[in-house]
């Protein structure tokens, strides 16, 4: 598996597998089929409802704990400093983990400074290998990192070929922050998985619609955790390091970008 750098040191699988609206009923299975097929990076959040899935899963898998990239993240609206100290705990208690590899704030909560300092902490104690914010527009991000004291080593934000964020991956990098993708595949929108641009492009590699939009993002060195309750599913979706896409087909999928949220995300 590919990995980027980030600007902790701390190297991120460029793929994962994410967990979002996987139930806590399916979770383990899936969690430990991904495991089982290769996957290294497992992306969840409190507020999923499945931390305690997850956490059972990886003990179940036989990887070993530094062989794994795991990240929550905290959601804790119109909170501040003290929550989010506990809230942190309760994720290693409920996961029990020792340490999480990456922490993100789920979205600017009212006291997103506050929450962030609570994350700095847990940080420096060694809780938490790398911090980060998640659906942080441009000016909230930059915001944040005029004061604080460890700048957000990702934000996590919508991105797919519809949405593809160039300027705000650009504003990101200038802080050295990762910018990884959730809804790699749109969920489904804009007939996203039948779209006659990523189909063409694909026959050429024997590459399905799914393929070929992930490939674009690991390309512009996006991080991707697509999900899939399907272990065959996982396996495709994994498979997308085989091949590369040319310069002219990067810029037929760049034509696709609508430059909007297709879920009202701020």
């Amino acid at each position: 598996m590919e990995s980027i750098t980030l600007n902790n040191g701390v190297k991120m699988p460029i793929l994962g597998f994410g967990v979002y609206q996987i139930s806590a009923r399916e979770c383990e299975r899936c969690v430990f089929d991904a495991i089982d097929v290769g996957y290294r990076s497992i992306d969840t959040a409190q507020v999923y409802g499945n931390e305690k899935e997850v956490g059972i899963a990886i003990r179940k898998s036989g990887v070993l704990r530094e062989n794994l990239f795991i990240t929550t993240k905290l959601y804790i609206p119109y909170s501040g400093y003290r929550k989010a100290v506990n809230a942190i705990d309760q994720s290693l208690r409920t996961m029990k983990l020792d340490y999480i590899d990456l922490l993100l704030m789920h979205e600017p909560f009212h006291d997103y400074h506050g929450i962030y300092r609570a994350m700095e902490e847990a940080y420096q104690s060694g809780k938490i290998r790398a911090i980060g914010v998640s659906n942080f527009n441009p000016d909230v991000f930059m915001d944040l990192v005029e004061s604080c004291n460890v700048i957000p080593a990702v934000n996590q934000v919508e991105t797919h070929v519809f949405r593809q964020q160039a300027q705000a991956q650009e504003i990101m990098k200038q802080y050295g922050t990762q910018i990884e993708s959730w809804a790699p595949f749109a969920e489904g929108k804009n007939h996203f998985f039948s779209n006659e641009t990523l189909r063409e492009i694909g026959q050429k590699y024997d590459k399905s619609n799914a393929q070929v939009g992930l490939r674009y993002l690991i390309q512009r060195g996006i991080v991707v955790i697509p999900k899939s309750t399907h272990r065959e599913r996982m396996i495709e979706n994994m498979d997308v390091f085989d091949f590369t896409l040319s310069d002219n087909d990067m810029a037929k999928i760049a034509l696709l970008d609508e430059g909007r949220s297709l879920f009202s995300w701020y």
